[in-house]
């Protein structure tokens, strides 16, 4: 983030939305001593220079099914499959998360299912890419 685009009130607003999404303008401005208006002309002003580019909703996969977590590191074969690797991380319902990296390995993933056989299946269709190393969560601490 590029500090000089807003100042300390609109980084104060900001780290407000980041602690949580869902407070009103009005309660923002409480915190920042502005008007619920005056939040509301910054937030959009930060919206339109790409600083805020969305807002998104923590929650537990545990409560909904989703019992097993995994961290899969992908080592793709070759590199003419990183369009269709690229393709099936977007489009897949258990990926949350895919990162191209550096070092070892070429994407890192993390991954919800519902259960083991769940993971198999999907660790099955990674084969058509390439190979990869998977680490299961024991408990998340942040």
């Amino acid at each position: 983030m590029n500090r000089t685009l807003i100042d300390d009130v609109d980084f104060r607003i900001l780290q407000q939305l980041i602690n949580d999404s869902t407070l009103s303008h009005k309660e923002i401005g409480l915190q920042v001593h502005m008007t619920g208006q005056a939040v509301g002309a910054r937030i959009r002003r930060m919206r339109d220079c790409g600083i805020i580019e969305g807002y998104t909703v923590r929650w537990n996969p545990d409560k909904i099914g989703h019992a097993v977590h995994a961290l899969i590191t992908v080592f793709l074969s070759s590199n003419t499959v990183h369009p269709a690797f690229q393709e099936f991380a977007k489009s897949n319902s258990s990926v949350v998360e895919t990162y191209r990296v550096s070092g070892e390995g070429c994407y890192w993933m993390r991954v919800h299912t519902v259960n083991q056989q769940d993971l198999n299946a999907f660790l099955d269709q990674l084969l058509e890419f390439g190979n990869y190393r998977v680490n299961l969560a024991m408990g998340q601490i942040k």
